[in-house]
C-alpha cells in the first residue's frame, strides 16, 4: 500500500491523477473523496429481475441531480447509487481500493457495499453503492468527504481495464 509521500510521487509522475485535486484530503495512506450531487435511486417494483452480466440498473432506478444546498434522504435499509466528485485516472501499474470512512460507518452508513477494486487504467468517477444500515433516515450531503481511496502498485502490470464502466461519469 502506498503512503502519502508515495501517492504524491505517483501523482507527480502522472501514474495517479485525481481531478479536482485537494491536498487537504490526504491522510497517511489514503485520499478522501467527496460525494457528487448526482444519484441513482431505485424504484419499487414487485417484478423479479434476473441478475446477470446484462442486467441494466436503469430498468429499475431513476437518476436525480440535487440542486445546490439540497440533501438526499435515505431510509433504513435503502440502497442508492452515488458517485465521487473526483475523477480517478490510474496508470497500468497502479490499483486503487475504495473504503468508507469510520465516522459514517458508526452511523450505520455503508458507503461502498462490495465493488471496492479500482482497476488499473481507469479514467472515471467512482460509483458508490450506499446503504443505510441504521434504523434512522440519514441525509447524504453533496461535497461531503464520504469515502477514501488507497493505492497499491502492481508488481507485474500486464493489462488495463477496458470493461463496461471504464469511462463512467455518473452513477
Amino acid at each position: 500500500m502506498l503512503s502519502k509521500l508515495e501517492i504524491l510521487k505517483e501523482i507527480k509522475n502522472k501514474n495517479i491523477q485525481i481531478t479536482p485535486f485537494n491536498f487537504n484530503n490526504f491522510g497517511p495512506v489514503s485520499v478522501d473523496l467527496t460525494l457528487s450531487d448526482t444519484f441513482r435511486v431505485f424504484t419499487t417494483s414487485k417484478k423479479a429481475y434476473k441478475v446477470s452480466e446484462n442486467t441494466d440498473v436503469d430498468l429499475f432506478s431513476k437518476k436525480i441531480k440535487l440542486t445546490k444546498g439540497k440533501t438526499l434522504k435515505i431510509k433504513p435499509k435503502e440502497l442508492v447509487l452515488g458517485s465521487t466528485l473526483e475523477k480517478i485516472t490510474l496508470s497500468k501499474n497502479i490499483v486503487g481500493r475504495l473504503t468508507g470512512r469510520s465516522r459514517f460507518a458508526r452511523l450505520g452508513l455503508a458507503v461502498h457495499v462490495s465493488s471496492d477494486l479500482v482497476q488499473p487504467g481507469v479514467d472515471n468517477v467512482q460509483v458508490l453503492e450506499i446503504v443505510n444500515n441504521s434504523p434512522y433516515v440519514l441525509e447524504l450531503i453533496p461535497n461531503e468527504k464520504i469515502c477514501q481511496i488507497t493505492f497499491e502498485k502492481i508488481t507485474n502490470p500486464s493489462a488495463v481495464y477496458s470493461g463496461k464502466f471504464a469511462k463512467q461519469t455518473q452513477p
